[in-house]
């Protein structure tokens, strides 16, 4: 008894749609990093860059998320595995209910059911130093401002403004603030 030939074929693949304009790079990465993120096992990339928000920063100093792997066919009901530090891995292990908890109401949905913890080296990377402080506002600056109420808002206004006279200044001399070069002609 033999098969009967097949009588369907496989459709094929869709190309992506091209487009006749110029497309700025910011807008092609997330394809190309998304690529390689689930291609070790992240569904988000926002899962390595927010892992202090996520957890905690007290928990991201000793820990960073490996991958995450879900069943054949399924997106939910994961394993993410984290590389911990040191002696630090009985609390992460302590705490791996609570850390299951919070990575799924960052997703919004039942991603993540297990935890897998492996010891390993944890490299942070080292926080960039603050600006160098800015020049207090002038006199017409602080009056100008003087009606807002809202604190947080004041100071973010005080800061923006003293940020674009500082430039202003630097533009005078002929370089910013920043230390690049004036552009201009060459004289």
């Amino acid at each position: 008894m033999t098969k009967p030939p097949r009588t369907t074929t496989r459709p094929a693949k869709m190309e992506p749609k091209r487009s006749n304009r110029v497309r700025p790079v910011s807008e092609l990465l997330p394809e190309v990093g998304g690529a390689a993120f689930r291609k070790f096992g992240f569904v988000q990339h926002a899962v390595v860059s927010r892992w202090g928000e996520i957890v905690g920063e007290r928990y991201a100093r000793v820990s960073v998320p490996e991958s995450i792997r879900f069943p054949q066919g399924k997106r939910a009901d994961g394993v993410l595995s984290l590389v911990v530090s040191g002696a630090h891995a009985p609390m992460m292990q302590h705490i791996g209910p609570e850390i299951v908890e919070r990575v799924n109401r960052f997703f919004g949905y039942q991603a993540v059911a297990k935890l897998a913890i492996k010891h390993g080296d944890v490299r942070r990377k080292e926080k960039t130093a603050p600006p160098p402080s800015l020049k207090p506002l002038s006199a017409a600056m602080g009056e100008s401002l003087r009606g807002i109420v809202d604190p947080e808002l004041k100071a973010v206004l005080e800061a923006l403004a003293a940020g674009v006279a500082a430039q202003g200044e630097a533009a005078e001399l002929g370089g910013s603030a920043l230390g690049r070069p004036k552009l201009g002609r060459i004289e």
